[in-house]
């Protein structure tokens, strides 16, 4: 079967920079550009496949014309496209937000809740992110510290590094900050509640919207936990497994899941058997289930998910 080269779906936001267009290659008439969609079914958000037979059509176009053989029966328990997979550069601090389970996001949005991970491709000294709390509050210390704009105060900053790697379940109050660039890999849904926002206005001078009864409901008050073990996986959960992978390199692309390959530096080529497709920095590919082994060569940096069970 063919490899599929996807193009992404762009999303300029007010925190982004430029990042993506400079140095992973993406084509954007504009800045800032602050997140590509990878690895999309999304409404929201589809990429679209840039070679081969199905040039120019969705990834949801392509799986309705092959059917769900290509994703691999680990897939089969899910309704939907079970991933999303973004590049993000945070040129300025996103908001702080929080994200439901899937009961909650099912009974309120009518979509899945989403459960995410986040690697570090690159951050500047200095850099951090806010993850969980320092210690247990109340949730009416959450909307008082809201109101009175000393949230951050009780939030738990993190310094970052390139390399570094951090799981996200949903109901974990976070933000990626400023001077970071990111992969990040998360359940199939765009359910976001922003819990604060510094005070920022948006395109329409406006201040952002927040959501702060919807996150008050679903928000974990708490430290995060710290003491996952992914089983020799950069990261694994039950909607997604990830490892890094540099050429030479091979992965067994076997009938239980398809493999996302996204190019975090160098260039080379992957090849399944008879089907080959070069690529470089910045480059997403899809590799359907049961395509035997693949064999990345040349200068390759991959991050590489597939959909296992835990």
């Amino acid at each position: 079967m063919e490899i599929l080269k996807l193009k992404p779906a762009c999303k300029s936001y007010i925190w982004g920079g430029d990042t993506l267009i400079r140095e992973y290659n993406k084509e954007f008439d504009r800045t800032p550009l602050a997140e590509t969609w990878e690895l999309s079914c999304h409404p929201d958000g589809p990429s679209r496949i840039v070679n081969g037979t199905f040039a120019g059509r969705t990834l949801r176009e392509y799986l309705s014309a092959m059917g769900r053989r290509v994703l691999g029966s680990n897939c089969q328990v899910f309704s939907e496209f079970p991933i999303l997979i973004k590049f993000i550069d945070a040129k300025d601090n996103l908001s702080i937000q929080v994200h439901p389970n899937n009961m909650d996001a099912l009974e309120n949005e009518r979509q899945y809740g989403k459960t995410e991970m986040w690697y570090v491709l690159d951050a500047k000294p200095g850099a951090f992110l806010y993850l969980g709390f320092q210690k247990e509050i109340s949730r009416q210390e959450l909307r008082d510290r809201i109101a009175d704009h000393t949230l951050t105060e009780v939030l738990n900053a993190v310094p970052v590094k390139k390399g570094d790697l951090f799981y996200i379940p949903a109901g974990t109050v976070h933000a990626i900050c400023k001077d970071i660039m990111i992969a990040e890999i998360q359940q199939s849904s765009n359910v976001t509640y922003r819990v604060y926002d510094y005070g920022r206005a948006g395109a329409d001078g406006r201040p952002r919207q927040l959501h702060i009864e919807q996150a008050a409901e679903v928000i974990k008050l708490g430290p995060p936990r710290r003491d996952y073990n992914f089983g020799g996986h950069l990261a694994r959960s039950a909607y997604f497994t990830a490892d890094l992978l540099d050429a030479p390199g091979t992965l067994d692309c076997d009938e239980e899941s398809f493999t996302s390959i996204l190019v975090l530096e160098g260039e080379g080529e992957v090849r399944c058997g008879a089907a080959s497709v070069a690529c470089r920095k910045g480059d997403s590919l899809f590799v359907p289930a049961d395509s035997g082994l693949c064999t990345l060569s040349g200068s390759l940096q991959t991050l590489c998910t597939r959909v296992g069970t835990i």
